[in-house]
C-alpha cells in the first residue's frame, strides 16, 4: 500500500527527531567515557581529583531542609484542618440525605441535593488551591536549598581543588571520593550560625 506524502514526510519528520535523540544520547555517552578515560589514563603527576556527592541524601539530610519542611507544616497545616472540616461536614449532609430523603418532602430532599453540591465544589475548589499553594511554597523552600548545597559544593571543590563532581548517573562511588558527609556538615554550620544571629529561630 502506498503512503500518501504527508504521511511520510511525517515520518521523516519523527525519524529525524529520533536520530537527533539518539545523537545527542550517544554523544552524552562519549563525552562521559571520554572524560573518564583521560582521567584514568592520565599521569600520576596531573591526575585529576574527581569526587561523589549524593544529592538525594544531602537535601533529605541538611538541617534546612528539616526547617523547610518543619515551616510548609506551620504553614498549611491550618488550611489542611480546613479541608479536613470540610470533608466531614460534606460526608454529614451526604449521610443525612441518604437516612432521612425518603420521608424527606420534594423541596426537601432538592435544597439537601443542592447543600452537597456546592459543599462539593467548595471542598474541590479548597483542595485544588491547597495542592497548588504547598507545591509553589516546597518549590521555594527547597529551591533554596539546592541553591545553597550547589554553592556549598563548589565553595568546598575549590577548596580542596577538585577538577570534578558528579551527582547523578554514577554507580558506584567508593568513601574515599564520596564527599556528601562533608556537604551536610558545611551546611549544618552554616545552619547553626543562622539560628545564632537569629536567636534560635
Amino acid at each position: 500500500m502506498k503512503l500518501s506524502a504527508s504521511s511520510s514526510a511525517s515520518e521523516r519528520r519523527s525519524d529525524h527527531n529520533q536520530g537527533e535523540g539518539f545523537q545527542v544520547s550517544r554523544l552524552k555517552q562519549l563525552l562521559w567515557a571520554t572524560a573518564a578515560f583521560a582521567a584514568l589514563s592520565a599521569p600520576v603527576q596531573a591526575e585529576m581529583k574527581i569526587v561523589f556527592v549524593n544529592t538525594a541524601r544531602v537535601l533529605e539530610q541538611a538541617p534546612q531542609a528539616k526547617a523547610a519542611r518543619e515551616r510548609l507544616q506551620k504553614e498549611f497545616s491550618p488550611r489542611e484542618s480546613n479541608i479536613i472540616s470540610l470533608q466531614r461536614s460534606l460526608k454529614g449532609v451526604q449521610e443525612r440525605l441518604e437516612r432521612d430523603g425518603p420521608t424527606l418532602s420534594d423541596s426537601e430532599r432538592a435544597k439537601l441535593e443542592r447543600e452537597i453540591l456546592t459543599r462539593q465544589r467548595d471542598l474541590k475548589r479548597a483542595q485544588a488551591e491547597f495542592s497548588e499553594d504547598l507545591n509553589l511554597r516546597r518549590n521555594e523552600e527547597f529551591g533554596r536549598l539546592q541553591r545553597e548545597a550547589a554553592e556549598t559544593v563548589v565553595t568546598l571543590a575549590q577548596e580542596n581543588r577538585y577538577d570534578l563532581v558528579l551527582e547523578a548517573g554514577v554507580v558506584f562511588a567508593s568513601d574515599s571520593v564520596d564527599v556528601t558527609d562533608a556537604v551536610i556538615a558545611r551546611l549544618r554550620d552554616a545552619h547553626s550560625k543562622r539560628q545564632i544571629r537569629s536567636g534560635g529561630n
